[in-house]
């Protein structure tokens, strides 16, 4: 028969356990506020019809039917955003990774290195693309016009719908100081040991690489690609802003410019979703729409993490 504890021995578990809930609650708080809530909020409305004035009104599964069987540009959208995702985080975390190795091998010159690398990360977004926009113009762009001194057809990037999300690509690999900061971080600590080992036993470069760096630096490779996944997943503003510029329409006032120049080969699910909730008023199936991205954004994060089926394995 279990004995009840003592008096004495609840308080000080009940003490302990409001003094955890003390250290805890500001992020209780955050995470309700700013996720938890919106969570539920955006599950809620997706079976409503709801136009931001009047009350919301029950219409079922209405809006998912609409977005997974009817919306003409919710397959596009999922295919960019996706082709994105592969593409876009496996480059920039190799060029990254390069970047990294390079300035941290080179004896002379490192400072300029790092400086010009970084650099770029600097500009704000849509300045940024605004220049890369204006260098890869096809008719006045500096690049288009070295690249036809030398006799090579140059393409029309953001203007071309196959070159578009490439170009896009190559934005985000000039901006890649980020990671190349961290990986230098984690490729500097590395055990000097190790190398003299690996050294002494007569293994190559590759062998070094493949035997010594890269199961050092691997949880750094992991946090790289699953925060690189959950920020295309959410990737909006380079898209948008090379889209309305290379389209050459002038914005102004009470201007509605639909989002995916050229052809839709821009379009990402997050500017879907802002065309439906602020500009078409259908925030039912806005949100739908973020929790298709949410549920997908979950499940690719989970399978990297995962024990030998992910980046991780069973000894990490």
């Amino acid at each position: 028969m279990a004995i009840s504890p003592a008096p004495e021995l609840r308080r000080r578990r009940t003490r302990e356990r409001l003094r955890t809930l003390g250290f805890l609650s500001p992020w209780l708080v955050g995470f309700t506020v700013f996720f938890g809530y919106p969570l539920l909020a955006t599950v809620y409305f997706s079976f409503m019809h709801y136009n931001q004035i009047q009350a919301p009104v029950f219409v079922g599964l209405r809006n998912w039917r609409y977005v997974l069987e009817q919306m003409p540009l919710f397959g596009p959208a999922l295919w960019n955003t996706l082709w994105l995702v592969v593409v876009m985080v496996a480059l920039r975390v190799a060029f990254g990774l390069g970047v990294g190795l390079l300035v941290t091998k080179v004896k002379t010159g490192a400072g300029f290195f790092r400086t010009a690398f970084y650099l770029p990360y600097l500009a704000p977004p849509v300045a940024a693309t605004v220049a890369f926009v204006f260098l890869l113009n096809p008719g006045t762009g500096p690049v288009n016009e070295a690249l036809s001194a030398v006799g090579v057809s140059a393409p029309n990037w953001f203007n071309d719908p196959d070159w578009a999300k490439p170009s896009l690509v190559l934005l985000s690999l000039w901006g890649i100081g980020d990671l190349m900061v961290i990986f230098m971080a984690a490729l500097l600590d590395v055990p000097k040991e190790q190398y003299e080992a690996a050294e002494l036993d007569g293994a190559g470069p590759f062998a070094t690489f493949r035997y010594v760096t890269w199961p050092a630096i691997l949880p750094i490779v992991m946090f790289a690609v699953v925060t690189g996944v959950v920020q295309t997943m959410q990737y909006y503003t380079q898209a948008l802003v090379a889209g309305k510029l290379a389209s050459g329409v002038s914005v102004g006032p009470g201007t509605v410019i639909q989002p995916g120049y050229p052809d839709h080969s821009t379009l990402t699910v997050p500017q879907l979703v802002y065309s439906l909730g602020f500009q078409n008023f259908n925030t039912g199936a806005a949100c739908v729409l973020s929790l298709v991205l949410f549920a997908i954004a979950m499940a690719a994060t989970s399978l990297l993490m995962r024990k030998r089926t992910g980046l991780l394995t069973a000894e990490d």
